[in-house]
């Protein structure tokens, strides 16, 4: 008879469960190693840790190796990694399973597991947005260099940054989801073997990022100009019909939100094209129709994005505050000018051309700005996260 365990997991005791039950278990990210273990059917057996059962921990090679292949899919070995220590796939078992996975919590561990890793994707935004802007700071500090020379080089330099930034967006988020989707199963990849494998993944990721990245776009800038056209505006129907399509903006993006929930793990995790990875996306993303609200996938990426919006806000508003401070009372002016004025516009174009011209960012809203970059892979990281545990529901 094979041994039976008792896993003790956030103070629960589970089990007993043989030996292919835990490497489900681990599969599923519910059993770690170092979990408290115990033999059930040994009297008075002595506690140890998952990590010493033998056989558990120790039996899978590393699913990405340096040479990693262009069409290797890491999240069908993240999913699949009980079958591929030997448990047939339709392996039943009564007994009740450890509580699913902590999006919070597994992403804060999978980030400071590999956190130099991380912070090297990091680099591939950080550099560009340095380089720019000590750049711009040389060449305003440069004595004796011509104001129009001094402009057109500044913004060379600006836009060449900015196209080096553009260009490595899809490395780095291919490079996300391979590496969290290794460190969630406990392997450790090296830089450059998720950089290579990353790599392999630009095309289809920029192609597929520029449509849903533009598509954001544009229903921001649609309702910007909607926004505008509700303030500028003097008539009652105007104003109504500005509200009503303000409100049909709204619904548009929580839409395609939605339904683009998932695409970049899809895209990378799962080697899908760019159909696939919008349909299955939109299935992954409207499942769970039987659980409660706040446990659907929808509803937990929502707010993965609330909590990440709202800190970058927070880091928005306290790097530009002393600017904000600063040109508040202008505003605040101008503002209470459009409730009077008989032509709004003038006054916001009065407004825009009182506003301070030299925007060159301080060093604390730069140093902000790196430290917002360097805590960016924690959104990819409880994405993939989350695609993984809605998999496993599946």
């Amino acid at each position: 008879m094979a041994e039976q365990w008792i896993i003790r997991v956030q103070g629960k005791e589970y089990g007993p469960a043989d030996l292919a039950t835990l490497r489900e278990w681990k599969a599923d990210g519910r059993v770690l190693p170092a979990n408290p273990a115990r033999q059930a059917d040994v009297e008075e057996a002595h506690w140890k840790t998952a990590g010493d059962i033998p056989g558990l921990f120790q039996v899978e090679p590393p699913p990405v190796q340096t040479n990693v292949e262009a069409n290797a899919s890491p999240a069908r070995t993240v999913l699949r990694a009980g079958a591929s220590a030997g448990i047939a796939a339709d392996t039943a078992t009564t007994t009740s399973k450890p509580p699913s996975r902590n999006i919070l919590v597994e992403t804060f561990r999978i980030y400071f597991r590999g956190f130099f890793q991380f912070f090297c994707l990091s680099l591939l935004s950080i550099v560009p947005i340095v380089c720019a802007e000590l750049t711009n700071r040389f060449i305003d500090t440069a004595p004796g260099v011509n104001v129009d020379l001094r402009t057109l080089v500044a913004v060379a330099v600006g836009l060449c940054m900015l196209v080096l930034r553009i260009v490595l967006v899809p490395v780095y988020i291919a490079g996300i989801q391979i590496l969290t989707a290794e460190l969630a199963t406990g392997h450790r990849l090296g830089f450059f073997s998720v950089l290579n494998a990353a790599v392999k993944y630009w095309p289809r990721v920029a192609g597929l990022g520029l449509f849903v990245y533009g598509v954001f776009f544009l229903l921001i800038l649609f309702a910007l100009g909607i926004a505008i056209m509700v303030v500028t505006s003097a008539a009652l129907f105007s104003i109504v019909l500005a509200l009503g399509l303000l409100a049909f903006q709204v619904w548009l993006f929580g839409r395609f939100f939605i339904n683009v929930l998932f695409w970049q793990q899809f895209t990378v995790l799962e080697n899908a094209n760019v159909s696939e990875a919008l349909r299955e996306s939109r299935r992954l993303a409207r499942s769970g129709r039987d659980l409660p609200w706040y446990q659907r996938p929808l509803w937990r990426g929502a707010l993965i994005v609330s909590i990440w919006i709202a800190f970058a806000l927070a880091i928005a508003v306290v790097a530009m505050w002393p600017r904000l401070a600063a040109e508040w009372p202008l505003v605040r002016d101008s503002f209470s000018q459009l409730g009077v004025a008989q032509d709004p516009q003038v006054v916001l174009q009065k407004m825009m051309a009182s506003l301070p011209k030299n925007q060159t960012a301080s060093f604390s809203e730069l140093g902000l700005t790196v430290l917002q970059r360097i805590l960016q892979p924690l959104l990819g990281i409880a994405f993939v996260v989350l695609y993984l545990d809605t998999r496993q529901e599946e």
